[in-house]
């Protein structure tokens, strides 16, 4: 079986022999930005646009990062290693280091049940995808306690926002309906890309309106559009009617982009 490779600090070697040190402001306190990018048959899907959140993270942590070094880096990476569809993680660290990964995609299940979960996002770090997730992953673990496949992040005053690691949406009498950013969600690039393709009204979404949607769904980098059968005890047609629309048009407009 052949060692999975890492590209650190510009250097191609095995994905074992890449060490961040104990003192790494990185691994202590979180202190750093990371990027996952998806990979159709090891091309990778809006880079540049992953390459530029990854800048405005780092300038809003004020970590000094070099995107051309990164860009380059993912070219010596992908040239090494089989294509496939695949995620290529990049992150930067305080200390210093620049490491890209490659991982496989997870396997989620066809349809989502989700808990809500109490969550209050913290504004500080609005628009950064830092590498402090501990209280999005916490929330993950708590809604599979529930038994739930994933949270759904819920504001302590009732709005809904977003899962850990994905954009939500919910259809309610013909229209789709996403949290706003000025509710301190992600800037999702597969949120972008859904509100590209489809009229979506970007509006506070109050706990209540769980209750009166017909379907609903999350986007992500590794899985495009995926309908969630259940949040809490609302149940919804999944995938419904427009939910496979959606998802059909996102990955047509995926392949056009590749080709």
């Amino acid at each position: 079986m052949e060692s999975a490779l890492a590209c650190f600090d510009g250097q191609l070697i095995e994905e074992a022999q890449a060490t961040i040190g104990v003192t790494d402001q990185g691994l202590l306190r979180g202190d750093g930005v990371f990027e996952v990018v998806r990979l159709y048959d090891g091309v990778p899907y809006a880079l540049d646009e992953h390459l530029a959140r990854l800048q405005r993270s780092a300038d809003g942590l004020r970590l000094p990062i070099d995107t051309g070094a990164f860009r380059s880096d993912a070219a010596t990476l992908l040239a090494a290693v089989e294509p496939a569809d695949q995620l290529l993680r990049m992150f930067a660290t305080r200390g210093g280091r620049r490491v890209l990964l490659i991982e496989p995609i997870p396997a989620i299940p066809a349809t989502l049940a989700l808990a809500p979960i109490t969550y209050a996002p913290p504004r500080l770090l609005d628009g950064i995808k830092s590498l402090s997730y501990a209280a999005n992953m916490l929330a993950s673990r708590i809604a599979r306690e529930q038994g739930a496949d994933e949270a759904l992040l819920v504001t302590p005053h009732g709005r809904v926002l977003e899962l850990p690691t994905s954009a939500f949406f919910l259809m309610r009498d013909g229209e789709v309906w996403t949290a706003p950013l000025s509710d301190h969600i992600l800037d999702s690039i597969t949120r972008r890309l859904v509100i590209a393709l489809v009229t979506v009204r970007e509006e506070p979404i109050e706990l209540a309106a769980l209750g009166l949607a017909q379907e609903a769904f999350i986007a992500s980098t590794p899985y495009e559009v995926v309908a969630v059968s259940r949040v809490g005890e609302h149940r919804y047609d999944a995938p419904g009617p427009r939910t496979s629309e959606i998802a059909a048009l996102v990955r047509e407009r995926i392949a056009t982009e590749l080709r």
